[in-house]
């Protein structure tokens, strides 16, 4: 099969019927094999109806619906795990990212070898205040970051080699961020292409101010995860240790003072009165905290298991 389009959606039902028209033609018009996976990541209108309609009428389109709404990762992450193609796009169900784009995709993954191409909204049609000013300064924090220099890790409309997406996990908000989990696992060929955007013509935009916190939280995940994800105690052990080891030694710089005055004759206060004394056993107490931290890390990533992070309800063609 050659491409894998996946996805993921919450209240779109204006949108899917001319979405699904819109793929089937640039489909049909480059004799693509191909497969279409609509995530309902929990829709409240009649999304999942539309999806189980246009199913019934062409076999390659196939529906995951999750319980309740999960996010757009956990959706992602669901429409990877059944991806069949060689070749995986992923593109959001608003209409704003153009199918049109997705044969020039193809070429650059299969022809130029690239493992990823993120798309790049040079021109886009949202809030220059809401939208546009806040996925700037992602952009400008994610290169700086990671040292993955895309100009839009915004933009939903990717395209992948399918050996990248069975070998990157993502969750929480990380969707934004999966070329910086693509270069961490390896996948080092990433590539940009300028595509349309369009403006949305049906509903209402996901973006919130939740999402913009959300996202810099997972940003500093991702960033200290890559560094440390698979032996803490290499962070935590030796910021513990070195606060271990000032507390100690100031403790012992602060008895041996007392002691050479008292040797001296001089006139001392007793050291549980130094506030230097009570500073010198928190550091002592904070670094055999860290310690133990990256001890329970260390244990915690030996014994986990993979939980199962979201609900299917019902699927379609699978």
């Amino acid at each position: 099969m050659n491409l894998s389009i996946v996805i993921p959606l919450l209240n779109e039902q204006e949108s899917l019927p001319e979405l699904h028209q819109w793929i089937v033609k640039v489909m049909n018009n480059n004799n693509y094999t191909y497969e279409i996976l609509f995530i309902d990541d929990g829709s409240s209108d009649e999304s999942w109806k539309i999806i189980e309609e246009i199913s019934s009428k062409n076999p390659n389109v196939k529906g995951i619906r999750f319980m309740r709404n999960f996010g757009k990762s956990q959706a992602l992450h669901a429409g990877f795990a059944r991806a069949k193609g060689d070749v995986v796009i992923t593109m959001d169900a608003d209409l704003q990212d153009s199918p049109e784009e997705i044969p020039e995709l193809f070429r650059m993954i299969t022809q130029d070898n690239y493992d990823l191409v993120s798309g790049w909204k040079k021109k886009r049609y949202d809030n220059a205040v809401t939208k546009n000013l806040p996925s700037k300064l992602f952009n400008w924090a994610a290169r700086k970051t990671s040292g993955v220099y895309l100009n839009d890790f915004n933009c939903g409309l990717k395209a992948y080699n399918n050996t990248v997406i069975k070998n990157i996990e993502v969750s929480g908000e990380m969707h934004r961020y999966i070329p910086v989990l693509a270069k961490n696992a390896g996948f080092n060929k990433i590539g940009e292409k300028v595509v349309q955007h369009q403006a949305r013509k049906y509903g209402e935009s996901k973006f919130g101010m939740d999402r913009f916190i959300n996202g810099f939280l997972d940003l500093i995940t991702i960033w200290f995860l890559s560094k440390y994800g698979k032996r803490p105690m290499h962070f935590f052990g030796a910021a513990g240790v070195l606060m271990f080891v000032i507390g100690f030694i100031s403790t012992g710089f602060i008895i041996l003072l007392k002691l050479i005055k008292l040797y001296s004759g001089f006139k001392t206060i007793l050291v549980t009165e130094n506030p230097l004394f009570y500073i010198a056993l928190t550091a002592m107490i904070i670094g055999s905290q860290l310690f133990l931290a990256g001890f329970l890390g260390e244990i915690i990533l030996r014994t986990k298991n993979n939980e199962e992070r979201y609900k299917i309800s019902k699927e379609v063609n699978l």
